[in-house]
């Protein structure tokens, strides 16, 4: 079961670059590529990239053999300089560093390691790793990858082409779609936080509901997502989340949303399409947040806002609002000594007239 690590594609020239990605050679198209690299970091034998304004500053001093660059920063590179331009060069990078790093092998086959319940249908393909626990009834698509101490809990169904990578836990019911990928600790399925105070003390809800995470999701490490307490918890086709999300029971996220770094959404909260969220951004529970909402880090969001609203801020609004509130706020101190300054003199009057 034992595989080497697939060896790097071969070396590229800048203008076969240039024809990957649809770009054009300026300078010595021959200069042979071996590798991308940040633009501060690229030596003589790799390619610098260059979509952002804030990565001027490094153009100088770089030693890259060539750079993937922006049409709109063309004039800003020296003529001298071999260049492939394109229109996007962030997209152009995803391309360029596919064909540089070609997928590995997908490997295939049972370890002698993992414990098999009953009634577990395995696909074509299918690899499951050291230590991987498949309880009763679960299945599993065609091509799928469970690495290692991947634990999948009964009656879980999983999809074709889906990678779920160390120490994932899926409890049970779980429903994943087709071409998912799950990075390290990610647990789908968990109780909610939902309990109850009484006399007595805190009585736990009992939950008894599932999750379904939609084709092509990814989900990144350590994220957590709540079953429903009863009925459903969903992410739709598309959507991407990053590291240390929590998303809560019966939240429903719609398709190709982002939400960054420890967002936060809380219990039956309904999120639309193509939503973005920064880091650290969050809705309470019972929120309707639209399609096309774009929530800025750290903002909250306590009330329903309109489908495509830019929000920011605790608790969230409109982001012109926030803007002005915080104009008004850093003018605060200015206004708190013009006020002392009126309250002296009128003193003083006051003291002359006595």
């Amino acid at each position: 079961m034992n595989q080497d690590p697939p060896d790097q594609a071969d070396t590229l020239t800048v203008a076969a670059i240039a024809e990957l990605v649809n770009g054009t050679v300026r300078g010595d198209g021959s200069v042979p590529i071996r590798e991308v690299a940040p633009l501060h970091q690229a030596l003589s034998d790799e390619i610098g990239v260059l979509f952002d304004r804030r990565y001027l500053k490094h153009l100088e001093k770089s030693r890259a053999g060539a750079v993937l660059l922006s049409s709109e920063f063309s004039d800003s590179v020296d003529p001298e300089m071999n260049c492939v331009i394109v229109d996007d060069a962030r997209l152009a990078l995803g391309t360029l560093v596919a064909r540089l790093h070609p997928p590995e092998p997908a490997p295939a086959g049972v370890h002698p390691t993992a414990v098999i319940g009953r009634g577990v249908a395995l696909g074509e393909e299918v690899f499951v790793g050291p230590y991987v626990v498949l309880e009763d009834g679960a299945t599993v698509g065609d091509r799928t990858r469970l690495h290692a101490h991947v634990v999948v809990g009964r009656e879980v169904a999983i999809g074709s082409d889906t990678v779920i990578h160390p120490h994932v836990v899926l409890y049970r019911s779980v429903v994943l779609g087709d071409r998912v990928v799950l990075h390290s600790g990610v647990r789908i399925g968990v109780d909610g936080f939902g309990y109850t105070s009484t006399p007595a003390g805190i009585e736990k809800i009992p939950h008894v509901g599932c999750c379904t995470i939609g084709d092509d999701v990814e989900i990144g490490a350590n994220t957590c997502i709540d079953r429903g307490t009863i009925g459903v918890t969903s992410v739709g086709a598309g959507t991407k989340l990053d590291n240390l999300v929590q998303l809560g029971h019966n939240v429903d996220v719609g398709p190709n949303c982002l939400m960054a770094a420890q967002v936060g959404i809380g219990g039956s909260t309904q999120i639309g399409a193509r939503t973005t969220w920064g880091g650290q951004s969050g809705a309470i529970d019972h929120m309707v947040v639209p399609e096309g909402v774009t929530v800025a880090g750290k903002a909250a969001i306590t009330h329903d806002v309109e489908p495509g609203d830019v929000v920011a801020g605790f608790p969230a609004r409109k982001l012109k609002d926030f803007r002005r509130a915080m104009a008004g706020l850093y003018r605060l101190d200015g206004l708190r000594k013009k006020v002392r300054k009126v309250e002296k003199a009128v003193a003083e009057l006051q003291a002359r007239a006595s």
